[in-house]
């Protein structure tokens, strides 16, 4: 599998991840064989970047991450991320400490490749939206300080909430990575929104994260399972998925997936998510790209769609018209 660099931190991800998030659910919810025998999968296909947080199963992920990973004796890139709460304001550099500290007895290791801020950025604080003020003067240094104790080789963030704060974290430069809204549906952070998209308009945030040299990691490649073109959910998958920067609603958001099935039935890919995840890779900037998975198969299908290379460019034409 193709590897690609993870900016100027200088590690090679393979452009496909494994995302042990909620929304597929097998890190979460599934077997524990059945996530041994993913991760194995995952790992001869080349897959050596994995993503979780403390979110996601309410620190689930992050434990059958941990054991899967340990049983593997797996030499590969981890990520997991910290999410500060409305009390968490009083002690910020605590909070992260604290987070990390947790993170790390839960997967059972004593320090991880990647550490992010998982909060959506925005002007003004509130709940778990946090001020990108603060996320500058105090998350920034606090991570920082992670790294020079050796817990967190590298440090990012999420790249959700209101597009100018973003647009400021990234060009702080005080993140080596960024998590980023990509997608077929809204491609806004590599280009354009398409005229009358309804999704959030990014402001082409990839030339400032190309600028700052940071390390791109693509969330949401499929719109959380909306770019198969269809409502129905595994029942290890998140049941209601909430939009993240593209329509109002998930059924709309498979209204507008299915919009693309002309280019599968001509044969420009065999699926709607082969041809979302070949979009993904094709745009330069991207470092690797999340996808989570509720079975074996569906993993199956992501390695065999980016093993295809990314969709020629009058094709992207054709998604971006």
């Amino acid at each position: 599998m193709q590897k690609r660099r993870l900016g100027r931190t200088g590690l090679e991800v393979s452009v496909l991840g494994y995302g042990a998030g909620a929304v597929g659910g097998l890190f979460t919810k599934g077997a524990a064989a059945d996530q041994e025998r993913a991760a194995a999968r995952a790992i001869e296909a080349g897959i050596n970047y994995f993503d979780t947080a403390a979110l996601y199963g309410n620190g689930e992920s992050e434990r059958n991450l941990g054991r899967v990973l340990k049983a593997l004796k797996a030499d590969v890139v981890v990520g997991t991320k910290v999410r500060l709460s409305a009390e968490h304001r009083a002690d910020v550099g605590k909070a992260i400490q604290q987070g990390m500290d947790d993170s790390l007895k839960r997967m059972g290791r004593d320090h991880v490749d990647l550490f992010q801020l998982h909060n959506p950025l925005v002007a003004k604080d509130g709940g778990d939206h946090l001020a990108i003020d603060i996320a500058l003067a105090e998350v920034a240094p606090a991570l920082e300080k992670l790294k020079k104790a050796g817990k967190t080789r590298f440090i990012g963030l999420s790249g959700v909430g209101e597009t100018a704060a973003l647009h400021r974290a990234i060009d702080s430069k005080l993140f080596d990575t960024i998590q980023v809204v990509y997608n077929a549906l809204n491609p806004s952070a590599g280009g354009a929104l398409p005229k009358g998209a309804p999704g959030q308009d990014y402001g082409r945030l990839f030339d400032r994260v190309k600028a700052a040299d940071m390390g791109t990691i693509i969330i949401r490649a499929l719109a959380g399972g909306a770019l198969a073109g269809t409502e129905q959910r595994h029942p290890l998958a998140m049941q209601v998925v909430d939009p993240i920067g593209s329509a109002p609603s998930f059924a709309d958001d498979v209204a507008r997936a299915r919009e693309l099935e002309p280019l599968v039935r001509e044969g420009v890919a065999s699926s709607l998510p082969e041809l979302a995840q070949r979009f993904v890779i094709a745009h330069p900037v991207v470092s690797t790209m999340l996808v989570g998975y509720s079975t074996l198969d569906q993993l199956e299908a992501a390695i065999a769609a980016v093993n295809k290379g990314p969709l020629p460019q009058p094709v992207l034409n054709r998604i971006a018209s």
